[in-house]
């Protein structure tokens, strides 16, 4: 293999890791936020059971830790691409790309979260560690 056939490769796989990473970020601040008393109040103005509040939040929080180390991406990209065509449908009513009740940080974390459920999560990431690991065994 030559040096120009490793760079794209180990490019590729920086740069899903980088964006799980700020992926994973945003969910798991914005996950623990919902934990906020005052966000079961929000819900219950959407008309939505103040109990799922904590379902809520977890779905932002677990999938977020997870997204960071690689672990079970496609899986929590998928719930988090439910999680967003929520808000921009449901929260947001997508009305308006920008302004006050814009989705536009929505959509684009929606697309980003696509993009890691499709392509998966690169070779930079605990769940490629563990695929390796039977083969270090024998």
């Amino acid at each position: 293999m030559t040096t120009a056939e490793i760079k794209p490769k180990l490019l590729n796989d920086v740069v899903f890791m980088g964006l799980r990473s700020a992926i994973g970020v945003i969910f798991i601040v914005h996950g623990v936020g919902k934990f906020n008393p005052g966000f079961a109040n929000f819900l219950g103005s959407l008309g939505i059971p103040a109990e799922m509040q904590i379902p809520i939040a977890l779905a932002e929080l677990i999938p977020g830790i997870l997204l960071i180390v690689g672990v079970l991406s496609r899986f929590s990209s998928a719930l988090l691409s439910i999680i967003m065509l929520g808000a921009i449908f449901h929260v947001k009513g997508a009305q308006s790309l920008t302004g006050e009740r814009g989705f536009e940080i929505d959509l684009i974390l929606l697309a980003s979260v696509l993009v890691i459920m499709i392509a998966g999560p690169g070779r930079i990431s605990l769940s490629q560690i563990i695929k390796k690991i039977p083969r270090c065994i024998h």
